[in-house]
């Protein structure tokens, strides 16, 4: 993440530079855009760091939620500096156009921001594909309990995409000689920097009220409960994510109502073990027993 962060900064730099010489809106809103990607790495790096914070009494499980906390800022951030800003100046641009002058300066800062990006944007894909699975990459960002790699994922795409929506205004505004191709591009790259923001803050704000395990983590929790010996089923089960990588788990599980006190005590220890084994991201386990009430008891 540091070194995407310094990259971004660069492009950001030789950004703000070629729109100097240029005039061009699509160059500032993506020069924007940069900004607004590096703040937000900075942004998702000191929610990381401050998430490792042991647990306290004031806080008893932790702030890992912190790092949902620094995801959610990241969204709006992205909403307001890059997607408002983008849409402000390409409105402002189609309103007043201008022609872009030195066309050659914008061509070149943004080709090679096009591959950097383009490097970048495959680094994010081949992490996605480590923690993905046999999801879609749709079913993976919806998903995802650790914020920072959708973040990261879809503010690449997103960059990929604005850069060549710039491309294609300035190329145009070039050829027909109208600035107004100019503006509409920096409205394209606002309207997609929105979309963006939206669907990272609604994604967020889900992690912050707090989300269940995965469907397979919840399997996983179930079945290596029931194999232990003494528990008879899983009555009910209840999780929830206090951190991205810390679950807390809650169970009622049902024991023989001939079990004495110690066996039961031996019955839970046994389950937990054999939970945490099967999803170690179990931090925090409750084990309740009871007698199922739904079964026949033998005479």
């Amino acid at each position: 993440m540091v070194a995407a962060l310094a990259a971004n900064l660069g492009i950001a730099v030789s950004k703000f530079i070629a729109f100097a010489f240029t005039g061009s809106s699509s160059l500032l809103t993506e020069a924007i855009h940069s900004v607004a990607d590096s703040g937000n790495q900075v942004l998702l790096l000191i929610g990381n760091k401050r998430s490792k914070k042991d647990a306290d009494a004031r806080h008893n499980f932790g702030y890992g939620r912190r790092r949902f906390v620094y995801g959610f800022v990241v969204a709006v951030v992205l909403f307001l500096v890059g997607g408002v800003f983008s849409l402000y100046e390409g409105l402002h641009k189609i309103q007043h156009p201008e022609p872009v002058k030195d066309a050659w300066i914008a061509f070149l800062v943004l080709g090679v921001a096009i591959v950097l990006e383009s490097f970048s944007f495959r680094t994010a894909i081949i992490e996605a594909k480590h923690a993905k699975g046999t999801r879609s990459y749709a079913r993976f960002l919806r998903d995802a309990r650790q914020p920072e790699l959708p973040v990261i994922l879809l503010e690449d795409a997103g960059a990929l995409v604005g850069l060549v929506l710039a491309m294609l205004g300035v190329t145009l505004a070039v050829v027909t000689g109208n600035g107004v191709w100019d503006g509409m591009g920096a409205v394209c790259v606002g309207l997609l920097l929105l979309i963006i923001a939206v669907f990272l803050a609604m994604e967020m704000a889900a992690m912050l009220v707090g989300e269940t395990a995965l469907p397979e983590e919840v399997d996983a929790i179930r079945a290596a409960l029931e194999s232990t010996d003494g528990v008879q089923r899983v009555i009910h089960l209840r999780t929830m994510h206090v951190g991205p990588d810390e679950l807390l788990v809650g169970a009622k599980i049902a024991v023989a109502h001939s079990d004495t006190g110690a066996q039961i005590a031996d019955t839970i220890d046994l389950a937990e073990a054999a939970l945490r084994a099967a999803v170690p991201t179990a931090r925090y386990v409750f084990l309740e027993p009871d007698i199922d009430r739904t079964a026949p008891v033998a005479p």
